[in-house]
C-alpha cells in the first residue's frame, strides 16, 4: 500500500510539472463562486460515511486519486472535455457532481476552467469544485483522505 501511494504521488508530481506549464489562466472571473468550492475535509468525511450519499466525482486531471472518482483525464483535451459531456449527460441536472484536478495550484491549472464552464452550460444546479489550491498531494494525499486502493 505505502510503495502505491508513493507511486501516485511521484506520478502526480511529474505530470503536474508538465501540465501546469501547458496551461493558463483565464485573465478574468472563475466561472465557480466561493460557495462552489468544496472543502476537502468535507469531502472525505461524506466518503468516509457509507450512510451518506455519495457524489459523482470526475478527475478532470491527469490521474485519478480520490476514492470513487471517475477519470476523465486532463480536461484541457477537448477529447477528455467532450468525454466529461457525455458523462454529464447521463445524470439529471440537480445531481451531487465534484470535479477535481490537483495538478498544481488554481490560478495555472489548465483543467478546471473548462470543466466548470461546462458544467455550468449544462445548467447543472449541484455541482462543486473540490478546493484544492495547491495540488492533490498536499491537499488531498497528506492529509490522510481516501484515495483509490
Amino acid at each position: 500500500m505505502k510503495t502505491k501511494i508513493q507511486v501516485i504521488i511521484l506520478f502526480v508530481i511529474t505530470v503536474s510539472l508538465s501540465a501546469c506549464g501547458q496551461g493558463s489562466t483565464t485573465g478574468g472571473k472563475d466561472p465557480w463562486t466561493e460557495k462552489q468550492l468544496l472543502d476537502p475535509a468535507d469531502l472525505a468525511k461524506t466518503l468516509n460515511d457509507p450512510a451518506s450519499s455519495q457524489p459523482f466525482i470526475f478527475c478532470i486531471g491527469p490521474q485519478a486519486v480520490i476514492k470513487g472518482s471517475i477519470d476523465i483525464g486532463p480536461t484541457v483535451e477537448k477529447q477528455n472535455l467532450d468525454e466529461l459531456g457525455k458523462q454529464l449527460d447521463k445524470l439529471p441536472k440537480d445531481a451531487n457532481i465534484v470535479v477535481y484536478c490537483g495538478c498544481c495550484p488554481f490560478e495555472r491549472c489548465p483543467n478546471i476552467r473548462p470543466a466548470f464552464d461546462l458544467l455550468n452550460k449544462k445548467q447543472f444546479k449541484n455541482h462543486k469544485l473540490l478546493n484544492l489550491p495547491r495540488n492533490v498531494k498536499v491537499d488531498w494525499i497528506d492529509h490522510g483522505y481516501p484515495i483509490i486502493d
